[in-house]
């Protein structure tokens, strides 16, 4: 069979090609320039600093570890925070979950709601003594944030994923909370350490169990309309590629990586590359410090995490992997320092396929810039990040603003 194409078809198609060459349309290769010749990312990164907002509330002494959604052009930002000291530990039972809600045009604060705190009272359930930590957020559906958060007492019980739904139309959180579940090889349990290490000893691991530290680390990402997290046992040095089911109350393990065994690797962020590889860089504790990176084809079986040199000097803090508008977005805590203060600079390289890398913001201030979360919303670039002034944490607040 023929297909025959009339000439004045064939005309227009090649009169288009043309405009898209003249009009510079077609596609950059993968190492062409992302910035501009002379690219200042310090002055860059300078800029986003001045724009930022603090968003916590006046109350609030300590604060870490935001994430957000973004929505009707409102970000709904939950973190962990306190009344008493700067800083945060699991141990610390007065941490609290909250959500600030601010507007993105504006970046007014609107209001600070409390999601958790240990001992609280629900209609369905009481939570028990102990720190709130590590909250994430996800948009459920058009009425709906899901706020997940856990609560741990180290040494004391196993701690717990559990989640508390925001309804957007009311601004309002519901009086019950719930009990997330992991699903592994051996069956559907309860989101909790002991699972979670049990599976990862039946493919090899060998570091010590512990019972707190399970954290849905990663902000969970879309892929193939699958949601995907990268979740980790801190205190074990423990990390694994996950989904999460429809009802988007349970977390499946796909893979653990956790190679090599010598070095604690924790705090993993997460992308795929754009031939489908899954890629993650993992903070270390101990050690250098620097991060490492390891790749799966199917998110089951991973290389053994390795340096790149891309990223050098590393230190002992959170790593963000995200892509925007077809360009990855990878930051790293350098681990020099600005006038002693720790986590005082992050470096956030951008890069088309994932292996050639530019720098296009150098944050570094003596607020320290740790934890930052990015997020796309109508076309722009959000960020959440922590600082504070004089606590040698810098743990102290959770600021707001545009990144680009």
């Amino acid at each position: 069979m023929h297909l025959r194409i009339s000439k004045p078809v064939l005309l227009l198609f090649a009169s288009l090609c043309v405009l898209c060459v003249l009009c510079g349309h077609s596609a950059p290769a993968a190492d062409a320039p992302l910035l501009p010749p002379g690219w200042d990312a310090k002055a860059a990164a300078d800029r986003v600093l001045a724009g930022l907002v603090k968003v916590s509330a006046p109350e609030v002494k300590g604060a870490h570890d935001a994430e957000m959604a973004l929505v009707n052009g409102r970000a709904y930002i939950v973190s962990e925070a306190n009344d008493e000291k700067a800083g945060e530990a699991p141990s610390w039972p007065f941490i609290y979950a909250t959500l600030s809600v601010v507007n993105v045009k504006t970046l007014a604060l609107e209001t600070n709601l409390l999601v958790a705190k240990g001992g609280q009272m629900f209609a369905n359930e009481t939570l028990p003594p102990g720190a709130c930590f590590v909250p994430r957020v996800l948009q459920r559906d058009a009425r709906t944030l899901r706020c997940f958060f856990a609560s741990e007492a180290p040494g004391q019980r196993q701690s717990q994923i559990w989640f508390r739904d925001f309804d957007l139309e009311r601004g309002t959180l519901e009086n019950q909370i719930h009990r997330a579940k992991l699903k592994t090889a051996a069956g559907t349990f309860d989101m909790q350490p002991k699972p979670f290490y049990e599976d990862a000893v039946a493919h090899g691991f060998k570091r010590e169990a512990k019972d707190y530290g399970l954290y849905i680390f990663d902000p969970i990402k879309l892929f193939d309309g699958k949601h995907y997290a990268g979740i980790n046992n801190y205190a074990a040095g423990q990390n694994a590629l996950a989904t999460l089911n429809a009802a988007m109350d349970t977390f499946e393990i796909v893979g653990h990586f956790n190679e090599p065994g010598t070095l604690k690797l924790t705090e993993p962020a997460v992308n795929r590359l754009p031939d489908g590889t899954w890629m993650a860089i993992c903070r270390q504790e101990g050690g250098n410090q620097n991060y490492t990176f390891t790749t799966s084809r199917d998110g089951v079986n991973w290389t053994v995490g390795e340096h790149r040199a891309w990223v050098t000097n590393g230190a002992a803090s959170r790593p963000t992997f995200d892509r925007f508008r077809g360009v990855y977005y990878l930051g790293w805590q350098e681990r020099a320092r600005i006038a002693g203060v720790n986590r005082s600079i992050f470096n956030l390289d951008v890069s088309r396929d994932g292996a050639q890398w530019e720098r296009k913001y150098r944050f570094e201030t003596v607020k320290s810039f740790q934890y930052p979360t990015f997020r796309e919303h109508a076309g722009t670039i959000y960020l959440s990040v922590t600082q504070g002034d004089t606590d040698p944490s810098r743990k102290e607040r959770i600021m707001f603003g545009r990144l680009e």
